[in-house]
């Protein structure tokens, strides 16, 4: 994210803040190659966070950031959260990223839970009863 991003609009969790009771993280791979990894923030018991879903440069174009994605969804719906939101960047680089967001019904919000206004950032929410089937 550093290298597409400025240093004060990276949200990114680090290891420490992936190791925090509120979020659950999970990866994606085959055999002993990580290829992905995503993480859901719980905000509050109705409202998650998507962070940090990344795929290997390698590995895209192969469905696995749709894969993390319906994943996360479908914790989200069991925990009963209304709704999830995420932040990403605005850049270039994070085109796909917000592509594959719109497709399953994200759309741009307001900063949410202490985020500023970024220019370098998108902030976009799905509310989950309005959700549409896995694709």
């Amino acid at each position: 994210m550093y290298a597409t991003s400025p240093a004060e609009s990276v949200h990114a969790l680090d290891v420490s803040g992936l190791s925090v009771p509120e979020v659950t993280f999970w990866t994606i791979g085959e055999g002993d190659q990580l290829l992905g990894c995503v993480a859901l923030k719980e905000l509050d018991p109705a409202h998650g966070e998507l962070k940090s879903m990344r795929t290997d440069a390698a590995a895209r174009g192969r469905g696995l950031g749709a894969r993390l994605l319906e994943h996360v969804l479908a914790e989200a719906a069991r925990r009963g959260y209304e709704r999830v939101s995420l932040e990403t960047g605005a850049e270039e680089f994070f085109r796909p990223a917000r592509a594959l967001y719109a497709k399953y019904g994200f759309r741009e919000c307001a900063p949410f839970a202490g985020y500023a206004l970024d220019p370098n950032s998108v902030f976009m929410t799905l509310a989950l009863a309005t959700a549409p089937p896995a694709v």
